[in-house]
């Protein structure tokens, strides 16, 4: 929840200088946000290889999927990769439930994709692993786990 706990920093700045801690937490989010950008900048231009990846290997691994099931999972999965890395980019996992989770599980509550899901967020790690290096992967993970578990649990 880093730009909601920054905001509420540069608001108090009328009032006081930031503490030591706080001023820790600024820098911390500063000096991380260029392998933010970076990594946000590489998955955006790489979207469509890496679903492409993942849905190829889906139609192989599950082919008796209805094409319609296929597309929706893919549909909400390309969701899901925008939400993760938009909350990535600006540090906030908050940013991710309010945006995504709450709807996600309402649309999935209405239908029984468990194993799709489960079959297309299984590639879609390997596909990151593959494509990203352990620092990136380590900046994006725990969104798509976010969203990986209340997809699917």
């Amino acid at each position: 929840m880093m730009i909601p706990k920054i905001q509420e920093l540069i608001n108090q700045a009328q009032d006081r200088y930031l503490a030591s801690e706080e001023l820790g937490l600024m820098e911390s989010y500063i000096s991380s946000l260029p392998d933010r950008l970076k990594l946000y900048k590489f998955i955006r231009d790489r979207e469509i290889d890496i679903l492409q990846s993942v849905a190829d290997q889906v139609s192989i691994e599950l082919p008796n999927v209805a094409v319609e099931d296929l597309e929706n999972g893919i549909k909400n999965l390309i969701l899901v990769v925008r939400y993760c890395s938009m909350a990535m980019l600006l540090n906030d996992e908050a940013f991710l439930k309010q945006r995504l989770l709450d709807w996600l599980e309402g649309i999935m509550s209405m239908r029984d994709m468990r194993r799709l899901n489960e079959t297309l967020y299984r590639l879609l790690n390997q596909v990151m692993r593959q494509q990203l290096s352990p620092a990136q992967l380590a900046l994006i993970q725990p969104l798509i786990t976010a969203a990986q578990v209340t997809l699917i649990y």
